[in-house]
């Protein structure tokens, strides 16, 4: 027990001290946190430092020897990153990418699929090894194309769009593989279509309860106002999700992305992708670094160069294949020419089917260690591939970025965002709503938010003390930021962190009394008005009026007065100098 303790928090030591303090590293000389991790993989793997632990057992505590103990750990990073895919879609947009998904997305995989197969098949490999292979090797690495490009610019969507048809078809090929063993017979084949069955079945069950369930229990886990309990809720949402489709032979990523759907559809999903967002990265990171372990450096150095040619031609028939569909569909050159060489490695679940195929007697262990070792050379050269599509995209669309139009769309601004949507947001919400400003709101207590949805007023759920949720808001294009929070101190955090983040964004915020105000000028707000300061010149105005005087030169005095104590507060503030103090020194320099 205690061997086993050690070995667990000897690879927790590696894994964080990576994340720690080498990522960091490669991040500050503009590398690609992707390498760093891979690298550290086959720095402290088996055939890295491991392999010295027999020499000098200290190394035991830095190095990861069992590559099988941290898998667990790496695939649920890869449910976590299917899970926020899922959050960034809606099932409109999913139906409005039909086309792409089962259409290019069906070719690219077959097309690229049917080429590297027949090439094996002339090699002398047998067919369902040559299928095996070539199946394997057209499938795509979602785990890094995705963050790399994003769902929501041109190249983005077109890679999601096919990477989403491959995470789909890995079940059936799977199964496919399974029926063309020399052992299977027609068994395999009707296990398939049982599996099929029952997968259709889970995924029904699956869009229909969470319709009704998740709206209910993140309701309750967000009146609790618990960020413990809200990150417990939404880790079970995806476990269930995962298991649930796992548990009917379907992938177990397949549920983790209908889990972020149905979550997409609610108010929620803004403060579940911010929850979630930690967990996500370190575990992907485990990913990377188990991608980094099977890279046998010595068996690299002795086949240098058949490893070489056969990633090359793995990514030229890819390249060729995905360039070829995206024009035929209507892309512009140059986004065609960046996503084919953004998708053109192999992906994670390469391994995985590599391994089916072994399993199954299609291909000799030898062959499946060498393309295992292809596979992990082209996951570390994604995020190279990535600069390289790029640079490409500009050279043949010269200085016009290749999907700006599309990515400005998606990009909007919200317009006017408030934070804070209680009697003071509402009010502020109505006036803008009255000269048909548009406005995005966003309130922490779900209460608030079901009752302005359900009057028509577009409000999001969640925390803004938590900084993923502020960089979603999208300021950096909005045309005004007003916090109405009755929290005087997290009003002047928000207001100098957005002040860093967007200098030229108006910022008007409510304000307690006048030194609160002060401290909000401090802070880099616009405009800080004092609730203090409203009431009495409201009050100042009835008794004015209601005393007989007329009602122009008294909104005028109102006017007059609250200028004079903005001025005031500013100079409380130290923005504005005081003019008695200007008078003084111009008098004593004409003396």
């Amino acid at each position: 027990m205690l061997t086993l303790q050690n070995s667990g928090l000897s690879d927790a030591l590696v894994i964080l001290g990576a994340a720690g303090l080498v990522i960091p590293a490669f991040a500050r000389f503009r590398v690609s946190p992707v390498i760093g991790f891979i690298l550290v993989g086959v720095l402290v793997g088996p055939s890295g430092l491991g392999a010295l632990v027999g020499q000098s057992p200290w190394l035991y505590y830095f190095t990861i020897s069992d590559v099988h103990s941290i898998e667990p750990f790496a695939e649920f990073g890869i449910i976590l990153l299917l899970f926020s895919i899922g959050l960034e879609l809606s099932f409109r947009r999913l139906w409005a990418m039909r086309a792409l998904v089962f259409g290019v997305g069906a070719a690219e995989l077959l097309g690229a699929g049917l080429i590297l197969g027949g090439a094996f098949y002339l090699t002398g490999l047998s067919t369902g090894g040559s299928i095996g292979l070539g199946l394997a090797l057209a499938l795509s690495s979602t785990a890094l194309v995705i963050p790399i490009a994003g769902t929501t610019s041109a190249v983005g969507r077109a890679a999601f769009a096919m990477l989403l048809f491959e995470d789909l078809a890995l079940v059936p090929i799977i199964f496919l593989l399974g029926a063309l063993a020399p052992s299977a017979g027609d068994a395999g084949m009707w296990g398939l279509l049982q599996t099929l069955g029952a997968g259709v079945m889970t995924v029904a069950v699956l869009f229909v309860g969470g319709r009704f369930l998740l709206p209910r229990m993140f309701a309750q886990a967000a009146r609790t106002k618990s960020p413990e309990l809200f990150l417990a809720a939404s880790l079970l949402v995806v476990i269930v999700a995962s298991l649930a489709t796992a548990a009917a032979g379907l992938s177990p990523i397949v549920g983790a992305l209908i889990a972020g759907l149905l979550i997409a559809e609610t108010e929620y999903h803004g403060e579940v992708e911010a929850i979630t967002a930690p967990f996500k990265g370190l575990a992907l990171g485990v990913f990377l670094i188990t991608v980094g372990m099977r890279l046998d450096l010595r068996f690299v150095g002795e086949n240098w160069g058949a490893l070489l040619g056969a990633t090359m031609l793995v990514m030229l028939v890819k390249v060729a294949v995905t360039m070829g569909l995206l024009k035929l569909s209507g892309a512009r050159t140059g986004t065609a020419a960046e996503t084919g060489v953004l998708m053109a490695s192999p992906s994670e679940t390469t391994l995985i089917v590599l391994g089916v195929a072994g399993a199954a007697g299609l291909i000799a262990p030898g062959t499946g260690a060498f393309w295992t070792t292809v596979t992990a050379i082209g996951l570390t050269a994604t995020p190279l591939l990535a600069k390289a599509g790029q640079t490409i995209s500009r050279l043949i669309e010269g200085s016009t970025p290749t999907d700006g139009t599309d990515t400005l769309v998606d990009e909007a601004g919200p317009g006017a965002v408030i934070i804070g949507f209680g009697r003071v947001g509402r009010t502020v919400a109505d006036m803008l709503n009255r000269h048909n400003l548009p406005l995005l709101a966003v309130d922490a207590d779900i209460d608030n938010v079901n009752a302005a949805r359900r009057d028509g007023y577009r409000v999001l759920f969640g925390d803004v003390t938590r900084t993923e949720l502020v960089d979603q808001l999208r300021l950096g294009h909005a045309k005004a930021l007003i916090l109405t929070m009755d929290d005087p101190v997290l009003t002047v955090r928000l207001a100098k962190r957005v002040r860093a983040w967007v200098p030229d964004l108006p910022i008007i915020a409510r304000a307690r009394d006048a030194a609160h105000a002060a401290e909000l000028y401090r802070a880099g707000v616009t405009d800080a008005v004092p609730e203090t300061l409203e009431s009495s010149l409201q009050l100042s105005e009835a008794v004015l009026v209601d005393l007989g005087m007329a009602v122009g030169p008294v909104i005028a005095s109102i006017h007059e007065k609250r200028d004079e104590m903005r001025k005031s507060i500013r100079l409380a503030a130290g923005l504005e100098r005081d003019p008695r103090l200007r008078r003084s020194r111009m008098s004593d320099a004409k003396e």
